[in-house]
């Protein structure tokens, strides 16, 4: 069944993916804000998802390109895990969520949208957050753009790292 909303599909839905490693390249960049990197890490940094499935939707992810949950090395793993304790305090401070989901998508038929970089998800949620368009059209609402996420999520990673003993 043809859906009448599929000629005002968003561009990243039609438009060709560009090869490489969206988590390698962005880190290349060198800029930051440009990127969405929201903080950096030694092994690992936190970026916004370019897709969110609410807003504050972040992302950990290690330098190296890594796709086996198994072959992550411990140091990496740790910082990983530390960067997302600092970023679900940053949302709770920036966001007031009423919960997050967490967590790894390991694989495509596990949910993964890019299966050769592992990273880890945390995604704010409000009590009521889904409303009646992923029911009836299969179409997701963010309120709010990425740009002013980022400006969020950067002021309270600052705050935090200002209240540090």
């Amino acid at each position: 069944m043809e859906r009448l909303w599929a000629p005002w599909r968003l561009q990243y839905v039609t438009q060709e993916k560009p090869g490489g490693c969206v988590f390698c390249d962005k880190p290349l960049q060198r800029d930051d804000r440009a990127a969405y990197i929201v903080h950096r890490g030694e092994l690992a940094y936190v970026i916004l998802n370019a897709y969110p499935y609410n807003n504050g939707h972040a992302m950990v992810a290690p330098f190296a390109h890594i796709s086996n949950f198994e072959e992550l090395p411990p140091d990496t793993l740790n910082e990983m895990m530390e960067l997302a304790q600092r970023c679900t305090r940053a949302l709770k401070l920036g966001f007031h969520p009423d919960g997050l989901n967490l967590g790894f998508n390991l694989g495509a038929a596990a949910g993964a949208g890019i299966k050769d970089h592992l990273h880890f998800h945390l995604v704010p949620r409000w009590s009521g957050d889904t409303n009646f368009m992923p029911v009836l059209s299969d179409v997701r609402v963010i309120p709010q753009s990425l740009d002013q996420t980022y400006a969020q999520l950067v002021e309270a990673f600052a705050q935090l790292e200002a209240e540090k003993p």
